[in-house]
Parts: C-alpha cells; structure tokens; sequence
C-alpha cells in the first residue's frame, strides 16, 4: 500500500518574534485546513495510508473526524502511536518512526526550525515542505492539495527522481572533532549568553553568520548576507560574513515587515567539506536556523562546514510536470483508449 507521513507542528509560528516583528500567524485551525487537503490530493492518486505524528491538538484524529463526516476520507490515517514530549522530540521520534515504515515521503507544515529537525534523523525519505512558521527560508508556501499529488507522485515510485529531487546542503558544527549539530540554512555567533526563548531578534547581538543558502528574497539572517551574495541550493558552497563589525552596511528583510540597515563584511566563501575553524572571545550562543541551541564559553574551538549532506527535497512543480509527461493523471478509461 503507497503511504506518506505527515508532519505539521503545533508550536510552529507562535513564538516570540510575533511580538517584535510583524510575522504571520497560522493557527492550528488552519493548519489542520491544509493536512485535510494534502490528504484529499494524495488519496486522489493512490495514496492509500496516511502517518501523523500526535500533537497536543489532536491534529490527526480532527482531520479524520471531519474527512469521515464530510464522507470524504478515501485512505487510512495512522496517529503514530509513541510517547509524547509536545516539544521538538515529537518531530524527532515521528520522522524516525516515518522513515522505518518506508513512506514514499514526508510532507512537513513548520519553519526553518521543524525542518531541520526532521532532517536530523531522516536519511533518504524524501520531503515537501509547506511553509507554516517564522522564519521560513526552507520551507515555501504551496498549496496543500498540490502538494499532497506531488507526494502521491513520489510515493508511486515509478518515475525517475533525479528530475525532481534534489539533495540539500546542511551546515554542520563540530566541538571537539565531534557533530555537535546542524543546520539547514544559517548558524548565527550570538553574544546572547542563554538560550532562553530561542528567538533571535537583537541584531547588536551578532557576531558572525555562516549560511548554506542566501538570498535577499527570503526572511532573516540569511537575507543579510543575501543583501550581499546570492547563493542558491544548487551552488556547491556557503559562505560566512562579520557582522557589526564597522563594514558597510546594507539593507535585508531581517524579520517580517522589518528592513534595517546591517553592517556586513564581505563573503568568505565556503566550499563544500571547507572546514571553517572558530575559537570563541566571550560567552555566548549558537543559532541554528533562528534558534539559539548551542551555549560557549571563552576560548571554545568549533569548526563549521557545509556539506551536501542535508535532506532529499521535492520539488513540488517539477514532480508535478514528470508525473504528468509519464501520464500519471490518465484516469483508467483513458488510458485503455
């Protein structure tokens, strides 16, 4: 039977930076909106088993409730049964859990942040990432419905994926000689000393910015140093740049609605597997992907690289065109004519 997991965070797109900036809000409602219509789209085209993961908002068993009383539940929907931490272990077990049961792929609604941590354990299960958090350069707004065909289109497995499916660079962050963690678009030197809320949104605060991707289109830190470079997923290196360090300044969309000023150096480029070393001067926090998760000290050494070692990504569109020149929307009359 072809089946997908789902993962749509509850805690995505309500932290802090609601209040010192003017980023979206999409409530749990909505996003129980979105998982009825990438179910609908995927049950259309084959898709026969749905996992989710459990959430305190019982995301999973709603949309089965409604799709049943609207009589229009086609497929299975499995709750994955597993302990509960409602925090990021959640997304953790259930991408864990998703890849051993060898869905066709995982859809995933979150930011930046949820991605990253999906991609910390999955190994080869592909991912559409719909956009439903903060900072939101990973992940892009699409309409459900098209993304569960697409997911249906790659969970078929009878087309070739190297057309639509592209490995991600990551940012790997060594201690020791050991992987202390990653992240899929930016890790930030911060001088914030605790991890507190997580959120970064004090641009004084910054030292230096080491990025897989940029681009002055997109949200945050890595619009700063896209104010300066553009980088795309295709590029075969990052880069890092000072930040407040007296260069000149350019402007970047550091938050939703908020277009400052920043001072920033130069790009120094970094190829794949360059191994960037970094020997801290005060206390402080490592953020990865918007979020602070990495506390030091004075004196620390770390060492920074990217690789091309990320998630599988679909691209949604051109999923959509391979299915379609493969005759994978012929309906069974049609296809005997």
């Amino acid at each position: 039977m072809i089946s997908i997991g789902i993962i749509a965070n509850p805690a995505s797109g309500k932290d802090i930076r609601r209040l010192v900036s003017h980023a979206t809000v999409i409530d749990n409602n909505e996003k129980i909106n979105i998982v009825e219509r990438i179910i609908l789209g995927a049950q259309a085209l084959g898709v026969g088993r749905v996992y989710m993961m459990p959430d305190s908002f019982n995301m999973g068993y709603r949309v089965e409730e409604k799709l049943n009383t609207c009589d229009e539940l086609r497929c299975e929907i499995n709750v994955i049964d597993m302990y509960r931490y409602d925090g990021i272990e959640d997304t953790l077990a259930a991408a864990e859990q998703m890849e051993k049961l060898n869905v066709g792929c995982i859809v995933v609604l979150g930011g930046d942040g949820t991605n990253r941590a999906v991609a910390k354990v999955v190994k080869n299960t592909p991912l559409i990432s719909i956009s439903t958090g903060t900072n939101n350069a990973y992940p892009v707004m699409m309409e459900g419905t098209i993304a569960g065909m697409a997911a249906a289109a790659t969970a078929n497995g009878s087309f070739d994926e190297s057309f639509y499916i592209e490995r991600d660079k990551r940012i790997e962050i060594y201690k020791n000689g050991v992987l202390e963690d990653i992240a899929l678009i930016d890790a930030v030197i911060s001088k914030e000393t605790f991890v507190g809320s997580k959120a970064i949104w004090d641009m004084d605060s910054i030292d230096k910015i080491f990025v897989s991707r940029c681009h002055p289109a997109s949200i945050g830190f890595s619009a700063i140093v896209g104010s300066r470079k553009i980088i795309l997923p295709k590029d075969d290196y990052g880069a890092c740049v000072d930040i407040n360090n007296n260069n000149s300044k350019v402007f970047a969309a550091v938050a939703a609605g908020v277009v400052a000023p920043v001072s920033v150096s130069e790009p120094i480029i970094l190829n794949l597997d360059d191994e960037y070393k970094y020997t801290t001067s005060f206390r402080g926090t490592i953020a990865l992907d918007g979020e602070r998760e990495i506390q030091f000290s004075e004196k620390q050494e770390f060492v920074f690289k990217v690789t091309r070692h990320g998630p599988r990504r679909i691209n949604v569109k051109r999923a959509l065109e391979t299915a379609q020149n493969n005759g994978f929307f012929k309906t069974k009359n049609d296809s005997l004519i």
